[in-house]
């Protein structure tokens, strides 16, 4: 019974942030995040577009809240806005704007606004990128299209840190599926290794000296065993 409980919340909230996103529109919100406390619910919203959800006055934020309230029977929730400054660098942002670009402009522009939407990544900081477009792109049949730039991790711990994505694009010849992976420029990385120049060049001049004395030990010793003889 816990479990059926269980799967019927997460059901629920899936449902409510897919709704707010249908409410507000694609490409404006990056993630939905629900947190439950005793006065209430606080559902925080990720966009770049802050003034657009939240409207003059708040009305459209207070008409947002009314409709999370009745469709989904909560008693007291309370709708808050996080602000994204760079939105070339969350992978939401990214392939939301990249789906609308599809649409607008139609399936024979992928190339273009892939490229596009890369560059502005990696202008951004990102210390790698990668975009994969799966549809009728642009022939008959489907295909997988690949455009990456930079370092990105895919396996062990690093991988957590890389923001990925996933939209679609409604265009006349079908449906095209838009994935985007970025790492982003504050990541730590685990396995990466920073060299320190100035400690290496302290090193070698360390050995340079060592050679150095050595030499002179050297050339002390032979001379003393010339005089020996």
């Amino acid at each position: 019974m816990e479990e059926k409980s269980t799967v019927k919340f997460k059901k629920e909230e899936f449902e409510m942030r897919e709704k707010i996103k249908e409410e507000i529109g694609k490409g404006k919100v990056s993630k939905v995040r629900i947190e439950y406390a005793p006065i209430g619910e606080r559902i925080i919203i990720s966009t770049n577009k802050p003034g657009l959800i939240i409207g003059r006055g708040g009305e459209k934020i207070g008409e947002l809240t009314e409709m999370v309230r009745k469709n989904f029977k909560l008693e007291n929730p309370h709708i808050e806005i996080d602000e994204i400054k760079d939105s070339d660098i969350d992978a939401q942002l990214v392939a939301d704007d990249l789906a609308l670009g599809l649409e607008r402009f139609g399936p024979l522009k992928f190339k273009v606004l892939a490229y596009r939407a890369l560059q502005r990544i990696m202008k951004a900081g990102a210390l790698g990128s990668e975009i994969r477009l799966t549809g009728k792109l642009p022939s008959a049949r489907a295909k997988s299209w690949r455009f990456a730039q930079g370092y990105l991790k895919k396996t062990g711990d690093s991988a957590n840190v890389v923001d990925r994505a996933k939209a679609l694009a409604f265009t006349k010849p079908g449906v095209v599926g838009v994935k985007v992976s970025i790492l982003p420029p504050n990541a730590v990385l685990k396995d990466r290794i920073k060299v320190d120049d100035k400690l290496i060049n302290k090193l070698m001049e360390n050995s340079k000296k060592a050679e150095k004395t050595d030499k002179k030990q050297k050339i002390k010793v032979k001379s003393k065993n010339l005089k020996e003889e």
